[in-house]
């Protein structure tokens, strides 16, 4: 692991209309849009939906890291986050992310383990650690 801090370089290019291209060195470029709630199409990638999406993807890699360091057993982890964007007090922003994680544990794997895993994955998740809004967690543990 490299020292702190790190830094992650996006560039974004765009027009009066059309997609904002997002890219970054060795990535593919991510077509983007406002999203169907501003007026933006459907099918496109857009803010919204990309930090939503990385506070999916950060509790996936942050519960990997923690169970692997436990040397915890698991088969699969499918996580559907729910943001929500709001205005209280005239403000426009993200007020909370309902995270919803469905871990499947092979048979003979203590759940009680498994749940607190998962509760620290999302308290150790750099995305929503990073975010002003509330997060909230429920867990599902299906044994295989």
């Amino acid at each position: 692991m490299q020292g702190f801090p790190h830094h992650y370089l996006v560039n974004a290019s765009g027009g009066t209309e059309g997609n904002v291209v997002v890219s970054g060195e060795g990535l593919p470029d991510l077509d983007t849009q406002g999203p169907p709630q501003f007026g933006g199409p459907e099918g496109i990638w857009s803010p919204e939906t990309m930090l939503t999406g990385a506070v999916a993807n950060c509790f996936i890699l942050s519960f990997r890291a923690i169970a692997r360091a436990s040397k915890f057993e698991w088969t699969s982890l499918q996580v559907n986050v729910d943001g929500i964007l709001d205005r209280p007090e005239r403000a426009t922003y993200f007020t909370g992310f309902n995270i919803h994680a469905v871990l499947d544990v092979p048979e003979g794997v203590k759940v009680q383990m498994a749940e607190r895993l998962l509760e620290k994955a999302e308290k150790i998740c750099l995305v929503t650690a990073s975010l002003k809004s509330e997060i909230a967690l429920t867990t599902e543990i299906r044994v295989d």
